[in-house]
């Protein structure tokens, strides 16, 4: 019998051309320090989460084969409580709100989204319960 996995999701990474400038970004927007480590031709800055307890984990990444992108696949982020509140960080450190909070469902209680674009031009979603 197959066994289903509890996440659809292991791991992401989001491209960026300029790092420190995306760095400083999503560490503004998110309001902590973004931990990077060099991995070979690769620049990591990392999200955080809860490893040992199972959390699901990401970066940016600078390399020569990442490249950003508006239209590909589209990444929810954990935006905490209320996305709002990362949200209103969003245009003061340099990005786009492409759309606005809004229920991701009008006829079940499934959460909050928005959409955003990063310095990088990557289109990114937040997700929140409220």
């Amino acid at each position: 019998m197959h066994q289903v996995p509890k996440n659809a999701l292991s791991w992401f990474e989001i491209p960026v051309h300029d790092f420190d400038r995306a760095r400083k970004f999503y560490s503004q927007i998110f309001s902590y320090e973004m931990p990077e480590q060099q991995l070979g031709f690769k620049r990591m800055g990392f999200f955080p989460c809860d490893n040992e307890n199972g959390g699901i984990g990401g970066a940016i990444v600078q390399g020569s084969d990442y490249l950003p992108s508006q239209r590909g696949s589209l990444i929810y982020l954990y935006a905490g409580d209320d996305l709002t509140t990362v949200l209103d960080r969003v245009e003061d450190a340099g990005g786009k709100i492409e759309l606005d909070k809004r229920p991701m469902s009008e006829l079940q209680d499934l959460g909050y989204f928005a959409i955003i674009f990063d310095t990088d031009g990557n289109r990114v979603a937040l997700y929140s319960k409220a």
